[in-house]
């Protein structure tokens, strides 16, 4: 799940400039105020996000979050260039709260209950996944972009989301340590 979540996150910032200089025919330092919106987003939802993943749940915040990305990536699919700048940072507002309540609820599901021998090596293994979503989404999601447009790159995204939300709601509710995974 993290890294189709980072996939799509990716794709906001490299199709993002291009879609916002090209198509809105913005100048590159209005370019950087709109991309720097996410950014901030994120930074101001990242502790209200674990408030509400302790609160409700890492489970259903998880989903949720996931959903909001659904949501955010399926508008940019679907919304007309005519909407502008708002037509565009709206979805990415949505996508970005939601990003930060999945990464907080994801990661928090992931490392609670592990003994503490085995949370150094599960970290890295989510580190390792969001850094893989991350190159994914450069080069793929950068090429889908490269080939069609926007909104097809986004519908794209809004289908990696569903399949991550689909492992999501798959996922088995207790998460078994590495230790009893590994073969003796």
């Amino acid at each position: 799940m993290s890294a189709l979540v980072s996939t799509v996150m990716m794709a906001t910032l490299v199709v993002g400039p291009f879609y916002l200089a090209k198509t809105l025919g913005l100048r590159a330092a209005v370019v950087g105020l709109v991309l720097s919106v996410g950014p901030l987003v994120a930074a101001l939802t990242g502790v209200p996000a674990g408030r509400v993943a302790d609160r409700f749940g890492v489970r259903r915040m998880t989903v949720a979050g996931l959903v909001a990305i659904a949501v955010g990536a399926g508008a940019l699919a679907a919304l007309p260039a005519r909407l502008g700048i708002v037509g565009y940072l709206v979805p990415i507002v949505v996508m970005t709260s939601g990003y930060a309540t999945f990464q907080t609820a994801n990661n928090t599901a992931v490392l609670t209950d592990l003994p503490p021998d085995q949370r150094g090596v599960v970290s890295g293994l989510l580190n390792l996944s969001r850094n893989l979503g991350l190159i994914t989404g450069t080069a793929v999601m950068g090429a889908v972009f490269a080939a069609t447009n926007l909104h097809f790159t986004f519908a794209v995204a809004a289908a990696l989301i569903v399949a991550a939300l689909t492992l999501a709601i798959a996922r088995p509710r207790a998460i078994r340590p590495l230790e009893s995974a590994t073969v003796s």
